[in-house]
C-alpha cells in the first residue's frame, strides 16, 4: 500500500480528463495524461489517489473510469468526499472562482490534509487568496499552488541563477508577451516575474480587451461541447512598477493561433531572451558596454524550456514535491503567499482599466475584495 492518499475535487480537463487545445478531441476523457494532477500522482512512489468529487455526475463517472477509481469513492459534490475519506493530500482543480471555498473547506475539513495542491490562479479575488493562506496557516496546512514552471528543473536553474548568482546583475526592465486571457495564462507569465525576481508589484496601469478566445475556442475545461459559464477573464496587460525598481509591461492580447510565450530580462550585467512556445533562450553578458551570447549550457540549462517536454514533466514533478512536503523533507516551492502576488498584479490590470487610472499595491479595501472570475 502507498504510504499516503490522495484525493482530487474537480474531474475536469487539469485533474486529468485532459484539454482541448492541448490533447486531441478524441482522447479527452479517454486516456490518462501525465500533464494533469492524477498524472503526477501516479508518477509518485508513495501517493495514491483513491478519490475524487465534482458535481456533474457524467464527468465524475469518466474521470473514475480512466483514472480507475472505485465507484464508491466518487463522490458528488466535495464536502461528501472531505466527510468521508482521510486525505493526506488533496488537489483542488475546480475554476478559479471556486477555489477559496474548496482550500478553505479541505483545510478545515476532518479529511485533514498536510497538503492542498491548488491550481492556478490561487484564486478570484486576492481577498480570497489572503484568506485561503491565513486558514491553511491556521490548520498547519501546506497550500501549494500549481504555478506550473515552477516544477521545471530549467526554471528552477534559472531562478538560481538570477537570484542567487547575479546572471543578469540588477534587472532594470522586463518585457512578457502571451495569449488571451489575464487570469488563464497571464498568471503564468507573472508568477515567473515575481519567482524570478522575489519582488512584489508596487504600481499597476493596465488595459483590457473584453475579448476571451477560450470560451469558443476551448468549449469546456474538459473540451466538452457543454456551454461554458460566464466569465470576467478576458485579453489584456499593462504596466508593472515592481518593489526593487523594474519596469515590467505585459501583453496577453494575442490570439492563441498567434502567439509565442516570450520573455526578455534586460539587468546591469546582462539580458535574457526567453521563447517557450519555439524553445528557445538565450542569454548575452555584458561586457565593457556590448552584449556578448554565451550558451546557457555553461550555465547548468541545457536547451530551451519546452511545452512537450518540461510542461509534461512538470505535473511529475509537482506530486513529487507534494511527497516531500508530507515526508517534511522540502520547503514549498509554490506558496500561496507568492501566488497572491501574481494575482493582484492582474486584479490591478481590471481595476486600473475600469477606473481610469494607475493602481497601488497592496490593495486597499475594497479594492482586493473585486472577484475575477475565470476557470
Amino acid at each position: 500500500m502507498a504510504a499516503y492518499r490522495a484525493g482530487i475535487v474537480g474531474a475536469g480537463g487539469i485533474a486529468g480528463l485532459g484539454i482541448l487545445g492541448m490533447h486531441d478531441e478524441a482522447d479527452i476523457g479517454e486516456k490518462k495524461f501525465t500533464a494533469s494532477h492524477a498524472g503526477g500522482y501516479a508518477a509518485t512512489e508513495d501517493i495514491e489517489l483513491v478519490a475524487v468529487a465534482d458535481v456533474d455526475e457524467g464527468k465524475l463517472d469518466r474521470f473514475g473510469d480512466a483514472w480507475e477509481i472505485p465507484s464508491e469513492r466518487r463522490y458528488v459534490g466535495h464536502e461528501a468526499m472531505l466527510d468521508a475519506e482521510d486525505l493526506d493530500a488533496v488537489s483542488v482543480c475546480t475554476p478559479s472562482f471556486l477555489h477559496r471555498e474548496h482550500v478553505v473547506d479541505a483545510a478545515r475539513s476532518t479529511a485533514d490534509p498536510d497538503v492542498i495542491w491548488c491550481e492556478k490562479p490561487v484564486a478570484a479575488s486576492v481577498t480570497g487568496a489572503e484568506e485561503m493562506v491565513e486558514v491553511c496557516d491556521e490548520t498547519d496546512t501546506e497550500l501549494l499552488v500549481n504555478h506550473s514552471f515552477r516544477f521545471t528543473e530549467k526554471q528552477e536553474r534559472l531562478r538560481e541563477l538570477v537570484r542567487e548568482e547575479g546572471l543578469l546583475g540588477d534587472v532594470h526592465a522586463v518585457s512578457m508577451q502571451f495569449r488571451m486571457e489575464l487570469l488563464r495564462n497571464s498568471t503564468h507569465l507573472l508568477d515567473m516575474l515575481v519567482s524570478l525576481l522575489d519582488a512584489r508589484a508596487e504600481r499597476v496601469s493596465g488595459y483590457i480587451t473584453g475579448e476571451n478566445e477560450a470560451v469558443d475556442t476551448l468549449a469546456g475545461d474538459d473540451g466538452s461541447a457543454e456551454a461554458t459559464p460566464a466569465v470576467d477573464d478576458a485579453g489584456g496587460g499593462g504596466f508593472v512598477v515592481m518593489d526593487d525598481g523594474t519596469f515590467a509591461t505585459v501583453d496577453c492580447t494575442i490570439p492563441r493561433a498567434d502567439s509565442s510565450m516570450t520573455m526578455q530580462f534586460v539587468g546591469t550585467e546582462g539580458k535574457l531572451y526567453l521563447n517557450n512556445d519555439d524553445g528557445e533562450w538565450r542569454y548575452w553578458r555584458l561586457d565593457d558596454g556590448d552584449h556578448v551570447e554565451e550558451d546557457l549550457a555553461e550555465y547548468g540549462i541545457e536547451g530551451a524550456w519546452t511545452w512537450d517536454d518540461d510542461y509534461e514533466r512538470a505535473f511529475p514533478n509537482a506530486a513529487r514535491h507534494v511527497e516531500d512536503l508530507l515526508e517534511g523533507t522540502a520547503e514549498n516551492r509554490s506558496t500561496g503567499r507568492e501566488a497572491t502576488r501574481s494575482l493582484e498584479i492582474i486584479v490591478g490590470f481590471y481595476l486600473s482599466h475600469y477606473t481610469g487610472g494607475q493602481v497601488s499595491i497592496p490593495l486597499d479595501r475594497p479594492l482586493r475584495d473585486a472577484e475575477i472570475t475565470s476557470w
